[in-house]
Parts: C-alpha cells; sequence; structure tokens
C-alpha cells in the first residue's frame, strides 16, 4: 500500500497551495514514483494539479489525478447518498495508489462549492484512503488568539472525526506572530505544528494575472516580463518629479494612455534600476504614438505595457481584491512557496511521520532535491559568484534565494549589477557589503562587492603578492590582478570571506581554475586537482572522471582521480563501486594506454583497499550486467559500477557530452575535487538549474571542508591534552 498524506483545510483563503507544494518536494526527494489525487475538482483543470504534475514529471494521465466535478458530486450524492459518492472516489483513488509509491490528496477548496460539510467529507475521504491527514490553516489579518484556537479547534474536528493526523500546519501568520503562535501551539495540540509567516511575494498577482484580471491587452513585454510579481499599485496622475517619487520596487504603474511622461519617465526609472518596476497598465483604452512606444520598447526590453478600455478607477476596482497564486506559469513563485515550507517546517520530522525511506532507485529529481536539502544544512554556507551581470547566473540566485540554500556575494559593479535585476524583472534585494563573511542567518542573503573599488583590494593585493613572491609579484601589480574578478572571488575563499565559489558560465576553465591552483592549492592529501561529473540517468546517479582538467594522466594521476571520485561520491550519496576504462576488459588487451590503466587499478587497490574497483574494461561491461556475465564473470564491480574513470581527457568530454545530449541525462559539474577549499567551474553552455545544482554542490563541499576542520582542530586539542 502506498504512503498517502492528504492536505486539507477548513476554509478558504489559507494559502494551502504552498503546503501541497512542499510536501510533494518532500515525496518526491525520497521516492520514484509519486501519484498526485484531487478527489472533487472545478473543471476543465485544477492550476495546483497542473503546477504539480508539470514540475514533477509526474508519470499519471490528467485524467487519473482527478475523481469527479462538484457538480458530479453534488448530484451523486443527492440522487444515491454519501456512501455512493465516496466509494466512486475511494475506486478512482485506489488505481492512483496501485501505481505508486506515495501520493499527494489535494482536499476540497471550500470554494463555490454546493457540498454540505465539507470538513466531514474530507476527514472520512481521507480514512477510507487510509491517508494521514495535514490540516492547514489560515492566518492571514487573523490575530494570534484567533490562529492559536482555528488550529486546536481543527486538530480536535478531525481528531474526532477518527483521523490520523500527520500535523498542523497555520499558515500565512503575521510574522510578528510567529513566535508566540509557535509557543503557544508546543504540545497542544499533541502533534508537530507548524507556523509559516506570510510572505508579501505569494500574494503578489503576476503581471499576467492582472492582464486577465482588467482583460487587458498586452501592448509590449515578453514572457519573462509577464510573469513579475506586483508587488503594489501606483497610480499616475501628478507631475513626473512628484510621480517617480511614488514608484517603488515591484510596483505596477497605473496612468492614463495619454500621459506619454508618466510612461517613459517609468521606463527610464526601471532601466536605471531605481526602483525596477513590474509595468505600466496605460486606461482609457488609449497608448501614446508609435514613436513614443518604440522609445518605451528601446529603453526597457521586456518590460510589460498593458493597455485596457476602462478608467483608473474601475481598472482599481478590479484588483482590489486580486491576490496571487501558484500556477504552472509563476515558477518563481514556487521557489518562494518551497523556501517558506522548508525553512519553517521541520521536513526531516514531517519525513519520519510519514515513514518515508528513501527509494533504491536515485533519479535525477531525487538527486536534485537532495543537493538542495543538503546545502542549506545547519549553517548557511557564504558562494561568491563572479559572474555578477550574467543573466543565467542572475537567475540561479533569485532561485538560490528563494530557496534559502546559501548566502550570496556576487562581483561586479553595484550600478551595472542592479540595472542587470532590472532589465530581467527579478526580485533580488541586496544588503550592504561588508568585509566580514556573514553566514549564520536564517534567511539567505544577497550582496554586491566590486573587486575595483572594495577596500579588500588592497589587502588581498598584499596577500596575493607574497603567495607570488616568487615567480616576482609586487604589490603594484597585484593590485591589477586582484581586481579580476575571478581572482578576487578565489582570495575571498582564501581568506575565509565566502566559504566557497563558482563560475565559468561565461569564463573559460583556465580563468576559473588557474587562480584556485595559485592560491588555494592542491590539498595535502591529493597528488593533482581533479574533476567529475554526476551523471543523472533516468534511474540512477554515475560519477565520470576526470572529464574536464588533466588531458592525458600518468598511472599515478590516474589512481589518484579515481580515489578522489570514489571519494566525492560516496559524500554525495553514491555508493562508489570504480570502473578503470579503457578499450579492452581484463586481460585481453595490451599496450600503452591499457597498461596505464592496469598499474592504476592496481595502485588504487593498494592504496586503498576498501574501494571496490575493476580495470581495465569497458564501458558496456562496466555498466551492463549480461555483458559483465560474459566479459568479466564474477566481478564485484562489472555491470554494476557507478563511478567510471576515464583514461584521458579526450575520451572523458566527449562521453560525457554524448551521453548528456544523447541519452538525455543532466551533466551536474563540473565538479572540481583535490583543492583545498572549494572553487567548481561551469560550462559555458550552463542552463540556470545548472549553475543552481553547482552552487549547492559547492555549499555541501564548504560543510565537509568546515566539519573535516573542526574534526582536525579537536584532535589536536586531544592530542594536547594527553601530552
Amino acid at each position: 500500500m502506498a504512503r498517502s498524506v492528504y492536505v486539507t483545510g477548513i476554509g478558504r483563503g489559507d494559502g494551502r497551495q504552498a503546503v501541497e507544494l512542499g510536501v510533494m518536494e518532500l515525496l518526491t526527494r525520497h521516492v520514484d514514483r509519486v501519484g498526485l489525487f484531487r478527489p472533487l475538482v472545478h473543471p476543465p483543470t485544477d492550476h495546483v494539479v497542473e503546477l504539480l504534475r508539470g514540475r514533477y514529471r509526474l508519470d499519471l494521465t490528467p485524467e487519473a489525478m482527478y475523481g469527479l466535478s462538484y457538480d458530479e458530486a453534488a448530484a451523486i450524492q443527492a440522487e444515491r447518498g454519501q456512501d455512493e459518492l465516496v466509494g466512486q472516489l475511494v475506486d478512482r483513488f485506489r488505481a492512483v495508489e496501485r501505481a505508486c509509491e506515495a501520493v499527494l490528496v489535494l482536499g476540497t477548496d471550500f470554494a463555490s462549492t454546493n457540498i454540505p460539510d465539507e470538513l466531514a467529507l474530507n476527514a472520512r475521504l481521507a480514512n477510507e484512503f487510509g491517508a494521514s491527514v495535514l490540516p492547514v490553516i489560515g492566518g492571514h489579518r487573523e490575530s494570534a488568539d484567533t490562529v492559536v484556537n482555528e488550529v486546536r479547534n481543527a486538530h480536535r474536528s478531525y481528531s474526532d472525526l477518527g483521523c490520523s493526523i500527520l500535523a498542523m500546519i497555520a499558515n500565512r501568520v503575521a510574522p510578528s506572530d510567529k513566535q508566540a503562535i509557535t509557543r503557544r501551539l508546543t504540545n497542544k495540540p499533541d502533534v508537530p505544528c507548524y507556523v509559516i509567516p506570510d510572505d508579501p511575494a505569494l500574494s503578489a498577482p503576476t503581471v499576467t494575472q492582472v492582464a486577465e484580471a482588467t482583460h487587458a491587452e498586452v501592448v509590449l513585454g515578453d514572457p519573462a516580463g509577464l510573469a513579475r510579481d506586483v508587488r503594489r499599485f501606483v497610480f499616475g496622475g501628478a507631475m513626473l518629479p512628484k510621480f517617480l517619487d511614488a514608484l517603488s520596487d515591484g510596483c505596477l504603474v497605473i496612468t492614463p494612455g495619454d500621459r506619454a511622461d508618466l510612461l517613459i519617465g517609468a521606463l527610464a526609472a526601471h532601466a536605471a534600476g531605481a526602483p525596477p518596476i513590474a509595468g505600466v497598465l496605460l486606461t482609457l483604452g488609449e497608448t501614446p504614438g508609435p514613436n513614443v512606444m518604440k522609445l518605451a520598447d528601446r529603453l526597457a526590453p521586456g518590460t510589460p505595457v498593458l493597455a485596457v478600455q476602462e478608467g483608473s478607477y474601475p481598472t482599481a476596482m478590479d484588483l482590489s481584491t486580486l491576490e496571487g497564486r501558484l500556477t504552472a506559469a509563476s515558477p518563481r513563485k514556487a521557489e518562494t512557496a518551497l523556501g517558506l515550507f522548508e525553512l519553517h517546517v521541520d521536513t526531516a520530522e514531517l519525513t519520519d511521520r510519514i515513514e518515508l525511506s528513501r527509494s533504491e532507485r536515485v533519479t535525477p529529481m531525487m538527486f536534485e532535491h537532495e543537493l538542495l536539502e543538503r546545502a542549506r544544512g545547519a549553517e548557511l554556507r557564504e558562494i561568491v559568484l563572479p559572474e555578477g551581470t550574467e543573466e543565467r547566473v542572475l537567475r540561479a540566485a533569485e532561485v538560490l534565494l528563494r530557496r534559502n540554500v546559501c548566502h550570496l556575494t556576487l562581483l561586479g559593479t553595484e550600478d551595472a549589477v542592479r540595472r542587470k535585476v532590472a532589465e530581467l524583472g527579478l526580485n533580488l534585494s541586496f544588503d550592504a557589503a561588508d568585509t566580514g563573511a556573514e553566514s549564520n542567518g536564517a534567511r539567505a542573503r544577497a550582496r554586491i562587492i566590486d573587486p575595483v573599488t572594495s577596500p579588500l583590494r588592497d589587502r588581498f593585493a598584499e596577500v596575493y603578492a607574497e603567495l607570488r613572491k616568487h615567480k616576482g609579484m609586487s604589490v603594484e601589480l597585484a593590485l591589477d590582478v586582484v581586481s579580476d574578478v575571478s581572482y578576487f572571488g578565489t582570495l575571498m575563499v582564501q581568506e575565509g570571506l565566502a566559504d566557497g565559489m563558482v563560475s565559468g558560465a561565461v569564463h573559460s576553465t583556465a580563468a576559473t581554475i588557474r587562480p584556485a591552483f595559485e592560491i588555494i592549492k592542491t590539498s595535502p592529501d591529493a597528488k593533482i586537482v581533479s574533476s567529475v561529473f554526476f551523471m543523472c540517468l533516468a534511474d540512477k546517479v554515475l560519477v565520470y572522471g576526470d572529464c574536464a582538467v588533466n588531458p592525458d594522466p600518468d598511472d599515478e594521476q590516474l589512481a589518484d582521480i579515481a580515489i578522489q571520485s570514489a571519494e566525492t561520491a560516496s559524500r554525495f550519496g553514491v555508493s562508489p563501486r570504480v570502473a578503470m576504462l579503457s578499450y579492452s576488459t581484463g586481460t585481453s588487451g595490451s599496450g600503452a594506454d591499457v597498461d596505464k590503466v592496469r598499474k592504476a587499478t592496481e595502485l588504487v587497490r593498494g592504496q586503498r583497499p576498501d574501494i571496490a574497483v575493476e580495470g581495465p574494461i569497458q564501458y558496456d561491461a562496466a555498466v551492463d550486467a549480461s555483458v559483465a556475465a560474459t566479459k568479466l564473470p564474477g566481478s564485484a564491480v562489472a555491470g554494476q559500477a557507478s563511478v567510471l574513470i576515464f583514461p584521458d581527457l579526450n575520451t572523458g568530454n566527449n562521453t560525457y557530452k554524448a551521453v548528456q545530449r544523447s541519452a538525455g541525462a543532466i551533466a551536474v559539474g563540473p565538479v572540481l575535487q583535490g583543492l583545498r577549499k572549494p572553487v567548481n567551474d561551469l560550462s559555458r553552455g550552463a542552463l540556470v538549474q545548472d549553475i543552481v545544482n553547482t552552487v549547492a554542490i559547492t555549499a555541501i563541499q564548504a560543510q565537509q571542508a568546515a566539519a573535516q576542520q573542526t574534526a582536525a582542530q579537536q584532535a589536536a586539542q586531544q592530542k594536547e591534552s594527553a601530552q
């Protein structure tokens, strides 16, 4: 029987969709086949079901995820009674349950329905499904007393109806009331109670939703601009200087269509990043002439300009009750919701209560979820991103901050970074730059540092000159060197002002790793710096090394790469079974290339007898059990290798790209190994999700480096005490 969670509530406006998204994230993090079921739906489709189905690539048809429409349910209940209604819904649920390891059930929405006593119906359905209930109680604009009482009443109601309650969640509470509500709910009721504060970014409508609500025509704008959050409305009627003072981050300007001065003024302010607006809505059915609109498009490309026939007052009435919602078209809101859920809900405790055990199969999605979860850790790490004005880096930064993965330092001039953020319409705010690594806050934050004007530049020049004095480096020359973003970021890591660095979206691999070689240097327990890719295939994750750094390693270097790669695999949850690849298997071939692999294999066995290793071995014999049974029977590695070591860079780089493109694998990396502190390179073709994954890996490496340093210090202290 699948493990099922039934998310329900007691009324409207509880923001339950954010919780449903968080629970789905939790389920897909641990098991492969997750199902989704909405017993009652408002046709034709449900925006939350569509969001979850698309985001998590659920292997179910849309029809299978729905039970009945509310009208159908009301008719069945009226004509044949509730038992018949429940029976039909149970049958449809069981079909989903049989195909899945876990199922998320979305309870009724209490919106415009003709079903009497929805709370009791939800409770009965949960019991018939054998699902644990997770009630969500809305706290928007409610006092702390009201929220506490509603949580306790809801717990009593569902308990009295025989439900097995997983936990209680008070959602959208006033941030100032969170601690008091949490304290008052401790141990009363006798299940975990989580309190999630309200976040205006979730209730803010997107520009697209504004256009739909007002039946507006999109005059200018691209999809990214239309996905921007509208955080407030500014009605333009004053003269331009006064109007500019009223603008704020994320506002939607609403102004009569004949006010070309306000349109151009608002877009010029946005282009300067002071402040970045969501867009402009022109009223009265008018738009400025073609020359003005052409200028508007050039000033702020992609920024939405909408037009409606109505005046400002009726438009304001249409927008007065508009709230944002989670849909497949609002992925940034989904990231915000997940960040809130993971920050305020004890996901480890909730996982235990659902009795989720990790699937033996590791899918790409599960691997990526695990990266983000581990990266948060007990203490957020500081990661420096030298390419602070690159679009993909900024989009990744927004995801990382919304998911609360780590603190970020973006390098570049402040004006350029803010202008790019405004141009992209991103919701990124920055703390004031400082010279210390502020890494202890519960919420992830970002800052901007300009290497050319930073007070750290003089300090870094002295450090670099000392490190490279054997090469004739002076402080004067070093001042120029350390103003380069790659060198500046590397020195931040070396000096403990950042925990790791990720670069390479626009810089070459050499530009990224050369400063690391010069400044951070190789770890004492590694002979060389090498790299691995995590290759996320449909049903497993393989580790490929070395595909990015060493052109033609000798046998000792190849052995070192294998040992490092096995350790990296183990640190990231991949049980290492190492295949030393060659064009022949076992003793079937000879020659310098095969002999190198054979010697390297023996070195690994001698240095690390705890590592399962086989070589030389061909790729097919390494990963295919049927081929292995013929070519290398009895091997503990053949047919089930998880770490594949290539004999040279030519073979490794081409193979990883071939598998990535031809098999549709997700390649995470390259992840550098063997450095004293974590610095990682990106492919110049990296996607936003690739950057997010690499930053998460870097944060995890930083955690591990800190743990190793702490353990070494403790060992030294114990040794000193013993003496």
